[in-house]
């Protein structure tokens, strides 16, 4: 359970979503003067070094990230998550890449705070030493199902939950919804977005996941889902999605306009698709 490490997978397909997605609501949520706070549960260690022996394992950035970077000023719907990454690669070479800690962390203002949780011992002594430093960051080595609920209702009210497991044990999918379930009673008003893997149908436990969500009292819930490719036998992850419990408005419409042209960018493969799907929205 404890074996997972962010690096492996740094900016590759399911991050580009991810992240691109994490970014667009904390921009929506700055477009008031009031404070917020982001709240983060499966941290990792917080920024990446793309030249590291675990990055350079697999290359997954390079058809994630990678293939964006050379065109980056082409793609005006991505640009608060690609202008982070910019700003730490000065240089022009991609070379560092934000988790979603280090682009939570660059992209919040002064007057807002981010609550970072990490379980695994090396993970979050990469945490502390990449963001301790900041006083409006607070760091929590303690499980982040666990550390959520507790942390809630957090100050100041107003904010967003990150919620992003590794999925290693089939139960983490269950884990997160009786998780969004307890949250969301201690903080109706936070916003909560969740990210999952899509694998091979053995293995995927997305849409059982999905459907239980479904039958709970959330409100608003929206759906992103990028595959690069379709399933086969010898593929492991091949999308992924991002759900958004109450999403900013106009969420939906900002997701679509940068998904599609991603999809085709991002393809791998025969199958590529994409959607943007309200799982369960309140009536107008």
């Amino acid at each position: 359970m404890l074996s997972y490490r962010h690096a492996f997978h740094a900016g590759n397909h399911a991050d580009v979503l991810k992240h691109a997605v994490q970014a667009l609501i904390i921009e929506s949520l700055k477009k008031k003067e009031k404070p917020f706070i982001v709240l983060d549960t499966h941290a990792g260690g917080g920024l990446y070094d793309l030249r590291g022996d675990w990055s350079q394992k697999k290359a997954e950035y390079a058809d994630g990230i990678g293939r964006l970077w050379e065109e980056r000023s082409d793609w005006a719907p991505m640009a608060p998550y690609l202008g982070v990454i910019e700003e730490m690669n000065s240089d022009g070479q991609l070379h560092y890449y934000p988790g979603s800690p280090e682009l939570s962390r660059r992209l919040i203002r002064e007057q807002d705070k981010l609550a970072l949780m990490e379980l695994h011992n090396n993970e979050v002594e990469d945490l502390r030493a990449n963001m301790g430093y900041d006083p409006r960051v607070a760091v929590h080595h303690r499980d982040g199902f666990e550390g959520l609920v507790a942390l809630l209702p957090p100050t100041p009210r107003r904010g967003l939950v990150l919620i992003d497991p590794p999925y290693e044990l089939k139960e983490d999918y269950f884990a997160v919804v009786d998780t969004l379930k307890k949250a969301q009673k201690r903080w109706a008003t936070g916003i909560y977005a969740l990210w999952y893997p899509i694998l091979g149908q053995e293995a995927d436990k997305s849409r059982d996941m999905l459907r239980a969500i479904k039958r709970e009292n959330f409100g608003n819930v929206l759906v992103a889902e990028l595959e690069v490719a379709g399933q086969t036998a010898d593929w492991g992850m091949n999308g992924s999605g991002m759900l958004i419990v109450s999403p900013p408005w106009l969420l939906d419409e900002q997701i679509e306009a940068f998904l599609k042209p991603l999809c085709a960018k991002l393809a791998q493969g025969a199958g590529a698709q994409y959607r943007v799907e309200w799982l369960n929205k309140a009536e107008d």
